[in-house]
């Protein structure tokens, strides 16, 4: 079954290099991403004290929400961000099969979505593909390709996904550019 879709956005602004976690759970990190950005429930977070409904604050050096809920309480309703330009949080583990953090890329705007995607070292370390280079279509818009089923996709985000949790034609075998 899916997951539901709820986004999670910044009421004020949240620094760069802030930590959160770490993610509790089995660590499914776009398991359920698609191309679609489907509207859902919204929850807003903030990194300071402020007082509107649904708020995360900074208290003792971690966010959370206005029932004092730690991050581990909301973290995993983060939705996993489709491409790097929509990307403001990472997936970081301080050694690999160790717990696992979001950290913020950038500062984070207010109103800004937090969406998440592996860092480099974690998605290598959970077998994600790291890369996926475009083609064109028809229309000379840029799509990504499964190498294995030839489905196309719009995100690169989203093929990585299909590869690892998805593809049947791919399990067990590691994943292939079109240039191989």
């Amino acid at each position: 079954s899916r997951a539901p879709t709820i986004s999670v956005s910044a009421e004020s602004c949240i620094p760069a290099g802030l930590r959160l976690g770490p993610v509790p759970g089995t660590f499914k990190l776009g398991k359920y991403l698609s191309d679609r950005k489907e509207p859902g429930p919204k929850k807003k977070v903030f990194s300071y004290a402020v007082s509107p409904v649904f708020q995360v604050r900074m208290v003792r050096g971690e966010l959370v929400d206005e029932a004092g809920s730690s991050a581990l309480e909301w973290i995993g309703l983060i939705r996993a961000a489709r491409n790097s330009q929509e990307q403001t949080l990472e997936a970081v583990a301080d050694l690999p099969g160790g717990q696992i953090f979001y950290r913020a890329l950038r500062d984070v705007q207010p109103g800004e979505e937090l969406t998440v995607w592996y860092s480099n070292p974690l998605a290598q370390w959970f077998d994600i593909p790291v890369t996926a280079t475009p083609t064109h279509d028809e229309k000379g818009e840029e799509r990504y390709i499964c190498w294995y089923c030839w489905r196309t996709f719009k995100y690169p985000n989203s093929l990585k996904a299909h590869v690892h949790f998805h593809c049947a034609l791919s399990h067990g075998r590691p994943f292939l550019h079109h240039d191989h």
